[in-house]
């Protein structure tokens, strides 16, 4: 017998399947999605409640007036700080050494409660009153610290004060 010849074989083409489609996603797709939406919308939380405490103290120093004093000024800060940072580290600081700590919050460039040591413990611990040039100096460096130094963005750096301050 005779071998026929591929060309005379009654054979049908060979269709190859479509590729396979992304759509419908698989259960694992899903759960990935899901899970990747939580967290984002969990560090949108933090973040927002994060920067209350901040928004409060910046609404609030609209307010203060130069009647109220400089005192207003150093109770706003006390109060934002102890937001956001232990209370064991900041209660206590008060002087020259509470105008050191707002200074090492802020960066280098912002910085200056140091540098107005004088009208800063004058304002605050005499009944004289400050001038209203002076009091809105004051007011600034105030701003700027709510601005720039809060809310913290080193937590490993408050918990080595901390340590030091036991």
């Amino acid at each position: 017998m005779a071998t026929p010849s591929p060309q005379q074989l009654p054979l049908a083409d060979i269709h190859l399947p479509a590729a396979p489609s992304y759509w419908p996603l698989a259960w694992g797709w899903w759960l990935a999605l899901v899970i990747v939406i939580i967290a984002l919308v969990a560090m949108f939380k933090r973040k927002k409640q994060s920067n209350a405490a901040q928004k409060e103290a910046l609404n609030r120093l609209v307010l203060i007036t130069p009647e109220q004093g400089l005192s207003a000024l150093n109770t706003l800060l006390k109060q934002a700080a102890l937001s956001y940072y232990s209370r064991s580290v900041v209660a206590p600081l008060t002087g020259e050494a509470w105008l050191t700590f707002l200074d090492q919050q802020l960066p280098v460039k912002h910085s200056g409660f140091v540098e107005l040591k004088t009208q800063w413990l004058s304002g605050t611990f005499s009944n004289t009153p400050l001038t209203d040039e002076e009091f809105e100096q004051c007011k600034q460096m105030t701003r700027k610290w709510l601005k720039h130094a809060l809310p913290p963005k080193h937590a490993s750096t408050m918990a080595q004060k901390e340590s030091l301050n036991v």
